[in-house]
Parts: C-alpha cells; sequence; structure tokens
C-alpha cells in the first residue's frame, strides 16, 4: 500500500530527521537525567522536564497527561513502552508503590500479572520499534497495534497489526475462524491500511523471565483481499477468429 504522506514535504521532514535518531537522543537524555517511572496499575507515570517532553512527543512514548504543574511534564506510558525504554533501551527506571526501583524480573512478574498476553505482546512492540517502526495502540481498529513509518503528524499509519500466537492456540485468540478473518481485512481496507499479522512463537521457552522474549521467534505476514479483477486475464488485446 506504502506510506501516505500529510503534505507537501512530510516525507522530505521525516528523511531529514529519523526516527532511530530521535529516539537515540531520547535514550542519552533519559540515561543522563536517572530518570525513573511510578507503577500505576497497567501502566508507568514519568514526570520529564520541556526537553525529553519534546522528544517523548517526536519520538511517540506514551501519552501527556494534564496536570496543574508548570515546571514538569507528566506521561502516561503503556506496559509495552515502559518495558521497552527500560529493559530494551536500558534509559528508565521504574519504581514501585513503596518508591522502590524494580529489577527487570519484578517488572516482568508484576507486567505478566496484570496482563496475560503481555510477553506476546512485548516481543511484537519489540520486534517493531527496533525496525524504528512507530507503535500506537490498535484499540479504535479492533487490532493490537497499528504502525507508523514516522511520525503520525507526518504520515498515516500504514499497518493494522494482529498478534498471534503459538498456531494460535494462544489467549488473544485472533483470526481463528475466516468470517474474523473477512471483517478484519475488510476493517483494514476501510481506514486504507494493510493488515500485518505477527505470529509470535515461544519455541518452548515459555515467559517465566525477560530473557525468554529474546529466544522468541516472529513470523511476518500481509494479509489483503483478492481482487478478482487484479487477476483476469486481459482480453483487450485476444485475436478472435471468424
Amino acid at each position: 500500500m506504502g506510506p501516505r504522506w500529510k503534505g507537501k514535504g512530510a516525507e522530505v521532514r521525516a528523511q531529514a530527521d529519523p526516527m532511530s535518531e530521535i529516539v537515540s537522543r531520547l535514550r542519552s537524555s533519559l540515561i543522563e537525567s536517572n530518570a525513573h517511572g511510578l507503577l500505576s496499575g497497567c501502566s508507568v507515570l514519568l514526570a520529564v522536564e520541556a526537553v525529553q517532553s519534546d522528544l517523548l512527543n517526536r519520538a511517540c512514548f506514551g501519552r501527556p497527561v494534564v496536570t496543574a504543574e508548570k515546571d514538569r511534564q507528566w506521561f502516561q506510558l503503556s506496559m509495552e513502552e515502559a518495558f521497552y525504554l527500560c529493559y530494551t533501551l536500558k534509559c528508565l527506571r521504574i519504581h514501585g508503590g513503596d518508591n522502590c526501583q524494580k529489577t527487570d524480573e519484578e517488572l516482568w512478574e508484576y507486567m505478566t500479572d496484570k496482563k496475560s498476553t503481555f510477553p506476546e505482546f512485548f516481543k511484537a512492540y519489540a520486534h517493531l520499534r527496533t525496525k524504528n517502526w512507530v507503535v500506537r495502540s490498535g484499540s479504535q481498529y479492533g487490532v493490537e497495534y497499528v504502525a507508523y513509518r514516522h511520525h503520525p503528524s507526518l504520515v498515516h499509519s500504514e499497518y493494522a497489526v494482529v498478534i498471534l500466537t503459538d498456531g494460535d492456540s494462544g489467549e488473544n485468540g485472533r483470526l481463528r475462524v475466516w468470517s474474523d478473518v473477512h471483517c478484519t481485512v475488510r476493517l483494514c481496507g476501510s481506514v486504507a491500511k494493510a493488515l500485518l499479522v505477527l505470529n509470535i512463537s515461544k519455541c518452548g521457552h515459555g515467559d517465566a523471565s525477560p530473557s525468554c522474549v529474546t529466544l522468541y521467534s516472529v513470523e511476518e505476514r500481509v494479509v489483503a483481499r483478492w481482487s478478482p479483477k487484479d487477476c483476469r486475464e486481459d482480453h483487450s488485446n485476444a485475436v478472435t477468429g471468424d
């Protein structure tokens, strides 16, 4: 389907400021400031100053939270976003309600307890983020994520992402019947997105610790509707006999 840029010059602006460099600057800034977030239910709250607020917005991590504070901005990170910054990029420390820093293993246990599908969802999120795609929630489209080539202000999301697990026998339970496949593909087409299916296999490694995630495999498949008109023979130049 290809990228649909928003306005003249959007593609040039994106190429001049790659997402990989924005995320790298964010990582350096968070490390330098010893940034730490606070666990809050199924999310992580992070207080930052103006420069980091700008970088978080440009890198598309979290969503701003409106508060009365003027000297700093609060962001609400999803568990996948927070764990990616903490575990993968090593640039964020996360504290619990007792204000003590959580280890990677403690965070993993907390997040898998809160969300049984967290291991697969995190693997899918990290897989796309590592490839420099911007990943946001796809709940408004009935999918797990939507993926952007760059910042949403510059380009429309290109893929609607559905996660399958270990032969589609996992708890996510998507695309098990053809009617679900058909409806999902039609919905994606109506909003001009390609359906990207990420099949996450644990390869027998379970989910006892975050180190297991590095051993999971990811199979990517783009699903599209079959269009008969694109497959018909062209009879316009056919030779007919008398």
